[in-house]
């Protein structure tokens, strides 16, 4: 199935690191926070063995990748940007798009706006929903919350200088909080008043059998190199991300389509996203499946490794010969 290897690439003006397994058609993985083109390993072992090019790349601002120092390089359209220059930078034409947590609206917006690179896209733990007028922050202070982690990530720097004194302990709060092994109630994510965002998790007396050590190890020394700003910093553009995307307002993805997400995932509950599954009906017209996966919280593709590969591989068999393009 061919050994993992990694390799830097210029990509739409920065530099990326990808890891890359396997031959044949080209299946794009893009992570989302904080985690990296790592948390992907499961995925890229089994599609390489089962005859895919499988590429996981660490995405702008994080791991080996170039974070440019501007917060409004971070947009919705500059990480779109990236996918499709990186497919370009592979050599390849098309390629099936995979995204899990800010990554999933990578993949979907990706596949929104470029239907003729990306003809088919899996979206894990968050939902697609159409570009609108309100963006998520407005929505929560429409709602009259004030207190949720996305609206504390605005202000530069004060994320950073929590998550950045220990990092191998804020992964290891991160990972086991949102996961579905965390202790039953309470709401991950809010910010307690005159708290923390760590100060609402769990550190873990032992970790779980899908989270090592060594994996955190492993991620905790990525976030030393970069830092957390760059990722931090695709939260500091919901709001422009969400004008920038105002001529495909209520647009629909008609190509082949999956979700996939943990039954306790905590974003699942987040303003409007049981709505946005709800309506998959209308917004995903390809929609080839919808799976919730029992136990499972929020790092899916790692908590229920051997499941999302069935998936995965299942989707991807159905898909037409890539090589034959027809309409999006």
């Amino acid at each position: 199935m061919g050994e993992l290897s990694f390799q830097d690439r210029q990509v739409n003006g920065i530099r990326m690191r990808v890891a890359e397994q396997g031959s044949g058609p080209l299946v794009l993985f893009c992570h989302g926070w904080p985690e990296s083109g790592h948390s992907w390993r499961h995925q890229l072992a089994a599609l390489a063995a089962a005859g895919y090019r499988a590429v996981a790349p660490d995405m702008r601002g994080y791991g080996h990748t170039e974070a440019p120092p501007a917060i409004e390089q971070y947009t919705l359209l500059h990480l779109v940007g990236d996918m499709v220059d990186l497919v370009k930078a592979l050599g390849e034409e098309r390629a099936v798009i995979v995204g899990h947590d800010w990554g999933a609206p990578v993949a979907w917006h990706s596949a929104l706006l470029r239907p003729d690179v990306f003809h088919a896209v899996v979206g894990m733990s968050v939902p697609y929903s159409p570009p609108s007028r309100t963006d998520l922050l407005s929505a929560l202070e429409a709602q009259g919350i004030h207190n949720f982690y996305m609206q504390y990530f605005q202000t530069p720097g004060v994320a950073e200088a929590e998550l950045e004194r220990d990092v191998e302990a804020s992964l290891r709060r991160i990972y086991f909080s949102a996961s579905g092994d965390r202790p039953a109630g309470g709401l991950f994510g809010l910010i307690l008043a005159g708290h923390g965002f760590l100060d609402n998790t769990v550190d873990p007396a032992v970790l779980p059998a899908w989270l090592s050590a060594e994996d955190i190890a492993h991620v905790a020394q990525e976030f030393r190199h970069a830092g957390f700003r760059g990722g931090l910093n695709w939260y500091r553009n919901l709001r422009r991300s969400s004008e920038l995307l105002a001529p495909w307002r209520g647009c629909v993805i008609h190509q082949p389509s999956m979700f996939i997400a943990g039954a306790r995932d905590a974003v699942l509950k987040f303003p409007g996203f049981a709505a946005q599954i709800e309506h998959f009906g209308r917004t995903l017209p390809g929609l080839r499946g919808s799976h919730l996966l029992d136990g499972a919280g929020h790092w899916v593709q790692r908590e229920r490794a051997d499941a999302v590969n069935a998936l995965l591989l299942g989707f991807l068999r159905s898909l037409p010969d890539p090589s034959a393009r027809t309409a999006g």
